[in-house]
């Protein structure tokens, strides 16, 4: 698709897989944000972009507008150690005194109040990114404000301190005022506190395996590098703490150990979790990594990444006509968002920019681009801590997630089935499909359906994950819930295993507890473009196609593979699963040679002689060879 701004040339040369260069990043930056700015109240302190409003508001919305594009600007900026061509931060710096001369006032250009995160919270998270902009961007913004006006902004950022942010990331965002009120010389017992509070947090959010849950609970999706990495790091590595980059910074390298295999060939990430609108910010932690040092990736590794991911959506219709970020994955697309999704919502991508915080001469940009992980050797990658296993094929360049530890379900919280959420509750997501609405057949999930009814995946119970040389494992439990009837069966379980190995998926399932009359089913991967088969092995009893009419954020209209069968008491199955490129000669047939249930174990004697033992017990153990 067109880009309604003006680009430089490729450099083929110094990036091959891309063409891009720092120059372009740069370009892309100035192009989003001028575009932005032509929607700035005249103070500049709102930036209305047009859109559906968010659950917050237009006010609200309008404020994320500047504080989101002020990110980008703060990058550009800081990296170019304060060359301003486009004179940017004069516009912040106006829209910032505007804004805080009467906050809370109804008029054209005063910015909401700062309030709990149940009563009007989402300025919180806005002034997360405006302290981080001013910390940006210091010498040239915040040094040369009037006094008077630098008071009223303290006033104002210090909402984020007094009031309580959300039980999850949002404890970061009164740590990034205070990072910046106490760079400035207006820190006190109160700003301490906020760090002390979030960093005491953080401890008790990491799980290993470099992964945080977004709050108390098993919530791993892209906040781990957009938020819980970045903001710790940025803060340590702009303020010069070396204690904080030396207990943050190894969590980031690990967590890019198998994070930077969760992109695919062409570019992609994983469309899995909230706040997919962000898009490019999901190669932030990429940038920060190759920013601060703390990265497993060589540069042109590093830059081939974050280069594949800003261009993937460039050229698939992320940005309008009017060179505005729209409300969805590729272009437009409902399902993808959450209720606090506004017009400005996608400018969170701005934090993809970190990478320019990497100053021109870097080896990230000087370096020749290197192939990503997920263009070398088949993969598979478990990961434990979170509960999921990674999987990636160089012949199609598509990664598939398989999930069996991130729910988003709070501890305090039922397992509601209304509360379904198809960005966590399915079993695998990829790099190049997407799950299907809820009002459409469930793609990459086992339902168990009783008196009609069938039942939603929600709290997940991680049973193990692991891995050998070309194979991997993952495991987990969950009971089933139920929109209508009884919310759960009494007794009745699921016990999980994927078994991943080269582009074929292993999926197990034990179904306990099963009423007398109940059905069982399990589908593949949604989509119409790529070659998706699902044939049963064990206990399977019909087969079928199943339209999903609303398509996904990749196609609008999609087939998913499905199986079915009686299922009463205590019962095993096996099947075998294929996401691959259209028109690919490697499909199903043949790829197995026998299965066999004994008791509670199930050995799997691939053609190749290979073998894998599932047997269940008080926990699944998965043995191969």
């Amino acid at each position: 698709m067109t880009i309604p701004f003006e680009l430089p040339e490729e450099n083929r040369g110094l990036s091959p897989f891309t063409g891009y260069t720092r120059a372009h990043w740069e370009a892309v930056a100035d192009g989003l944000l001028g575009a932005a700015w032509r929607w700035a109240t005249p103070g500049g302190a709102f930036l209305d972009l047009p859109g559906r409003p968010s659950a917050s508001g237009v006010r609200s919305d309008g404020l994320e507008g500047y504080a989101r594009t002020f990110l980008a600007a703060g990058f550009r900026v800081a990296g170019a150690d304060g060359k301003d061509p486009h004179n940017w931060l004069e516009r912040y710096a106006g829209g910032l005194t505007a804004g805080t001369r009467t906050p809370g006032r109804d008029d054209a250009e005063s910015w909401p109040l700062i309030l709990d995160h149940h009563v009007q919270g989402q300025p919180m998270v806005e002034s997360a990114s405006v302290a981080l902009g001013l910390k940006l961007t210091r010498p040239w913004l915040w040094d040369r404000l009037d006094g008077d006006v630098q008071d009223r902004a303290e006033r104002w950022l210090r909402g984020a301190i007094d009031h309580t942010p959300a039980p999850n990331n949002w404890y970061l965002f009164p740590f990034m005022v205070a990072s910046f009120l106490e760079e400035v010389g207006r820190g006190d017992a109160a700003t301490a506190r906020a760090v002390d509070r979030a960093l005491d947090l953080m401890e008790t959010w990491y799980r290993g395996d470099g992964w945080y849950a977004d709050g108390d609970g098993r919530a791993f999706d892209h906040y781990n590098g957009w938020a819980l990495h970045l903001y710790p790091l940025l803060h340590a590595h702009l303020s010069g703490d070396a204690a904080l980059s030396a207990r943050f910074g190894p969590r980031l390298r690990e967590h890019l150990e198998g994070f930077s295999l969760m992109f695919g060939g062409d570019g992609a990430p994983l469309h899995f979790g909230r706040s997919l609108t962000y898009r490019f910010a999901t190669s932030a932690a990429v940038g920060a990594g190759a920013v601060t040092g703390h990265t497993p990736l060589s540069p042109g590794a590093s830059r081939r990444l974050i280069s594949g991911n800003l261009r993937y959506f460039l050229e698939r219709g992320a940005v309008t006509g009017e060179g505005l970020l729209s409300l969805g994955w590729h272009g437009t697309h409902d399902a993808t968002l959450q209720p606090y999704s506004g017009p400005a919502s996608p400018y969170w991508a701005s934090k993809g920019f970190v990478a320019l915080l990497a100053p021109e001469g870097d080896p990230l940009w000087t370096a020749p681009e290197e192939p990503s992980p997920s263009e070398g050797p088949d993969q598979v990658r478990a990961l434990p801590a979170p509960g999921l296993l990674v999987q990636s094929t160089r012949a199609d360049g598509i990664v598939r997630l398989h999930n069996h530890g991130s729910d988003h379900v709070r501890p305090h919280e039922g397992e509601v089935a209304a509360q379904n959420d198809a960005h966590y509750g399915r079993q695998a997501y990829s790099t190049h499909t997407g799950p299907t609405s809820l009002t459409n057949v469930a793609d990459n999930h086992l339902s168990v359906e009783v008196d009609g009814v069938a039942s939603v995946r929600r709290r997940l119970r991680p049973l193990g994950a692991g891995q050998g040389p070309g194979w991997g494992w993952a495991a987990s439990s969950f009971r089933p819930a139920f929109v209508s009837g009884p919310p759960m069966c009494p007794g009745l379980r699921v016990e999980s295993v994927t078994v991943a190995r080269g582009a074929h998926e292993l999926r197990v399932h034990r179904v306990v507890g099963a009423p007398h009359g109940s059905r069982v089913s399990l589908t593949g991967w949604a989509t119409q473009a790529l070659r998706s088969e699902l044939a049963g092995l064990h206990g399977w009893a019909g087969r079928d196609l199943v339209r999903a009419p609303e398509g996904t954020a990749y196609e609008p209209w999609v087939r998913v593979p499905r199986l079915s069968a009686p299922v009463e008491g205590t019962a095993v199955f096996a099947a075998l699963a294929l996401l691959g490129a259209a028109g690919s000669g490697e499909g199903l047939d043949g790829v197995v040679a026998d299965t066999r249930v004994t008791g509670d174990e199930l050995t799997v004697r691939w053609a190749d002689g290979f073998e894998t033992v599932v047997a269940f017990g008080a926990s699944p153990t998965v043995r191969c060879g």
